[in-house]
């Protein structure tokens, strides 16, 4: 099958809480007309992110050919490509007639090559094609030290010695994550200073080929003539992109996933303001690198939905509870060294001390 037949697929990936939920709902709404597949891979064991890309309407039925969201939690796709994300695809292959273009969404802490190779595999080669991998970075995340204490100063130092920057397995999945790129996004730029920006540009330049262009914006608002139709098949050239992970074959790499916690806390309705305080006193005593969840508020008939990364949070109303669902705050924490128990204690205990 010629490269004009093949379904274009786009991998959007970035470390947790980057804004990529954010940018596939800027997609979703703006599609026109395009029968568009969704794949999404959470680390953890709720899925916030499927739950929030259903209301831009996207259908979840096989037999619907207006599109499909498909969710894989509980896993990594870049570590479970045969046993997960081979079947997906077989499945959307045989509907090819009724879509246009697929939407994978990755972890968070996932790798993006394995995932890339994975369309060499000669029935998905035959079908699919990779239009583009698409990096997200979290500007403000980045330039507080996410993944580099002092850019300019890890970059010096790489510069002398390339093993100092890679003790820490956050910053080498930051690199291995734009080692795929075709296209980075840096975003929330509205959220971070002229030279905090730059300082992200230069760390995220000097990790990406010059033909990768980065491209400014705010709340995953992109032209969708810049994210889709690249053209990329970044499936050809993909084996030459080095990675920390690489193992000499196709598939194999070794990925810290033990490093990482995912717990579900479970509270009663909350005020939201008392249940931030809560949260940013969390992450202060602990490592928690990303929140995220819907939180029940007392006399509203809304769903309220809560993201942070880090110390910053933000949340807003999606929609009204739906008739017959029980309004409730549900929340899922990922960092290291977290224990659900710790956690909902925690907050329990802080949300009473607040109230009193």
């Amino acid at each position: 099958m010629s490269a004009a037949n093949k379904i274009p697929a786009t991998i959007v990936t970035g470390f947790l809480g980057s804004g990529k939920t954010t940018l596939l709902r800027h997609i979703l709404d703006h599609a026109g007309g395009r029968r568009i597949a969704v794949i999404v891979n959470e680390f953890g064991e709720l899925g916030i992110d499927g739950e929030l890309l259903r209301g831009c309407g996207i259908g979840c039925e096989t037999d619907e050919p207006g599109g499909e969201l498909i969710e894989l939690a509980n896993g990594c796709l870049c570590c479970t490509v045969q046993e997960e994300f081979y079947p997906v695809m077989r499945r959307l292959i045989e509907r090819r007639e009724q879509i246009d273009h697929i939407l994978i969404e990755t972890s968070g802490l996932a790798l993006p090559k394995p995932l890339v190779q994975a369309f060499n595999w000669p029935e998905i080669r035959n079908a699919c094609t990779v239009d583009a991998v698409i990096t997200v970075v979290d500007v403000p995340a980045a330039a507080a030290g996410q993944f580099a204490a002092h850019p300019q100063a890890v970059d010096a130092q790489r510069r002398a010695d390339p093993n100092l920057d890679h003790e820490s397995p956050l910053h080498e999945l930051f690199e291995d994550q734009l080692s795929a790129a075709d296209l980075v996004l840096l975003s929330k730029c509205d959220l971070a200073s002229a030279s905090d920006r730059a300082a992200v540009e230069a760390l995220v330049r000097a990790e990406v080929p010059p033909a990768v262009k980065l491209v400014a914006c705010e709340r995953g608002q992109v032209d969708l003539e810049v994210l889709l139709g690249l053209g990329s098949a970044a499936e050809e050239g993909i084996a030459q992109r080095p990675s920390h992970h690489d193992h000499g074959d196709d598939t194999a790499h070794d990925h810290d996933h033990d490093l990482f916690d995912s717990v579900v806390v479970n509270l009663p309705p909350t005020d939201p303001a008392r249940l931030e305080e809560a949260l940013h006193a969390l992450v202060q005593a602990h490592t928690v690198y990303r929140v995220k969840g819907f939180v029940a508020v007392p006399g509203k008939p809304m769903r309220l939905v809560l993201h942070g990364v880090g110390n910053r949070f933000e949340r807003y109303y999606d929609r009204r509870w739906a008739a017959g669902e029980m309004p409730r705050t549900q929340l899922v924490l990922i960092g290291q060294g977290l224990d659900a128990a710790d956690m909902q204690q925690a907050l329990e205990r802080a949300l009473l001390a607040e109230a009193a």
